[in-house]
């Protein structure tokens, strides 16, 4: 059997999602893949829990706590330093030593990363997916489900759909190539934390079919050139 995949998995509250990727990897529905490594941006984040209960190193690195920003900062250009100096510093912290992933997995994290992150990644072959949810192109960014229920009652909801996918990070916020598209009617009288509960239901699974899709990519891939 060759090396396996090593997923790096970065999440910043609960880590629902990382525990669904954490199961998968233990069934072997995310073949020949190891979890290698855990990083949260929220101290108290139980995603941590979940990383000791299944014996996986995590790490807490935050952009005040760690020096990056002083609490209250408002200064644009400070700001914008700041978040530069974090991304590259983390990413630094990424490529480094044993723990250089082939894969990274964004999971439920709170976080926008700029270049001064993404492209030494990107420079080293290093794929970091994203679950949105959201259709492709629809309501990037925060509060997605609820810009699409306001849609929806306003009757200005496209074919009364949103939905969830799994992507490719890139610089513009979830507007990377689609891995996995998953399309969830919404329903009239329906509330919205009833949508809510609905479309984070299909989350774990869409994550784990597209870290075992990207996972195998990158197994043949590294097949090939051995």
């Amino acid at each position: 059997m060759s090396d396996p995949c090593k997923i790096l998995v970065f999440a910043s509250g609960n880590g629902s999602n990382f525990q669904a990727l954490i199961d998968a990897v233990s069934s072997g529905a995310i073949p020949n893949s190891k979890i290698i490594r855990l990083i949260v941006n929220k101290s108290k984040a139980y995603a941590t829990t979940r990383a000791d209960n299944a014996g996986i190193p995590w790490e807490y690195f935050n952009l005040i706590s760690h020096g990056f920003r002083q609490k209250g900062e408002t200064d644009p250009a400070k700001l914008q330093e700041s978040r530069e100096k974090y991304d590259a510093a983390l990413a630094e912290k990424v490529l480094k030593g044993d723990y250089k992933p082939d894969l990274v997995i964004l999971a439920g994290w709170m976080y926008v990363f700029g270049k001064a992150f993404l492209d030494p990644l990107e420079a080293e072959g290093i794929k970091i997916i994203n679950l949105h949810p959201a259709l492709p192109g629809k309501y990037d960014g925060t509060n997605a489900i609820g810009r699409a229920f306001e849609d929806f009652k306003a009757g200005k909801l496209e074919d009364n759909k949103t939905g969830i996918m799994v992507h490719y990070v890139i610089a513009q916020v979830d507007r990377g190539a689609p891995i996995l598209v998953k399309e969830i009617e919404c329903r009239e009288g329906e509330e919205l934390e009833q949508l809510e509960q609905r479309i984070h239901s299909h989350e774990h699974e869409l994550i784990v079919e597209a870290a075992a899709k990207v996972a195998g990519e990158i197994l043949d891939k590294k097949n090939k050139t051995q």
